[in-house]
């Protein structure tokens, strides 16, 4: 396979690896944040900034080397069907490709696993990770499968494929609620004035060697400290879920947009706590990516 140029997108960069085994593996990441929660819940979230998603790589490795048997849990038709869209948007946009007709995906033929490390969980928070992941599979039509807990915690290295822990097929899709001492970009206490971070989120593709991608496995980090606080004001559920309903997009492949009322637009705005008819239209097409059987 050669080596693919360097593409950019805004200023989301992803970089393809020079790779002469069958895939390589990239990793794609944004992360969410609000300036200090102050006074009403239904405040915190105004003015809340999404940062540019970026990009990282882990290094190109043989298929036998380090990944799952092929065609694992594959089906030969996609499990589901987006939910229809009441009033259909062109506010969305894609976080793996250049233009919408570039977009990467997860495998639809196929269910997504997740799991949840309870540590530092606020109460009611795997509820809410409940409910975020059933809007968004019912967006998709994509079949998300709990696998319930893990003590699993984020790692910058996390292997795709980890069948001590997960058996031989690709790793769940992660959820951590993070404290400050072990995901530096979160602070404990919310400070007002200040834009503090509230959740990063970002799934892992691999790449074959006719360069089509596919993602297999993610991550959503949600601050502990930060969320937590804001589970006990009024309205506060609404918006942790809101949170983490924004990271499940960028898991599965939505970008940042302009238009303000779309809960992936780039600052949070008050009233928007869950997808919007742009957001909705984004992840039904997400939801309709290639199937994949020998991956």
């Amino acid at each position: 396979m050669r080596k693919k140029p360097r593409r950019h997108h805004g200023r989301f960069r992803r970089i393809l690896p020079a790779a002469c085994s069958v895939l390589a593996l990239a990793m794609i990441v944004s992360y969410y944040a609000f300036p200090g929660l102050v006074g009403q819940a239904t405040a915190a979230i105004a003015g809340e900034q999404f940062h540019a998603p970026q990009s990282g790589v882990g290094p190109a490795s043989s298929w036998t080397a380090g990944y799952p048997p092929r065609g694992v849990e594959a089906h030969k038709a996609p499990l589901g069907r987006p939910a229809a869209v009441a009033q259909t948007s062109e506010s969305y946009a894609f976080i793996g490709g250049d233009s919408r007709s570039g977009l990467i995906a997860y495998d639809p033929c196929r269910p997504i696993h997740f799991v949840t490390r309870p540590d530092n969980a606020p109460e009611g928070g795997r509820e809410l990770i409940t409910r975020a992941v059933a809007a968004a599979s019912q967006a998709t039509g994509l079949v998300f499968i709990d696998d319930g807990g893990t003590t699993e915690g984020y790692s910058t290295n996390r292997g795709p494929y980890q069948p001590g822990r997960y058996g031989k097929r690709w790793a769940p899709v992660l959820f951590v609620w993070a404290t400050a001492a072990e995901q530096p970009k979160f602070v404990q206490v919310p400070v007002p004035g200040e834009t503090n971070v509230a959740g990063l989120g970002g799934s892992q593709a691999i790449v074959g060697d006719t360069g089509s991608e596919v993602f297999v496995t993610g991550t959503v980090q949600l601050n502990a400290g930060a969320l937590g606080e804001t589970m006990s004001r009024p309205g506060g559920p609404a918006l942790v879920q809101a949170v983490i309903e924004h990271e499940i997009g960028h898991v599965l492949g939505l970008g940042h947009v302009k238009d303000p009322s779309q809960l992936m637009y780039d600052r949070a705005r008050p009233g928007v706590t869950t997808y919007a008819a742009g957001d909705l239209t984004g992840l039904a097409r997400l939801g309709q990516g290639k199937c994949f059987p020998n991956h």
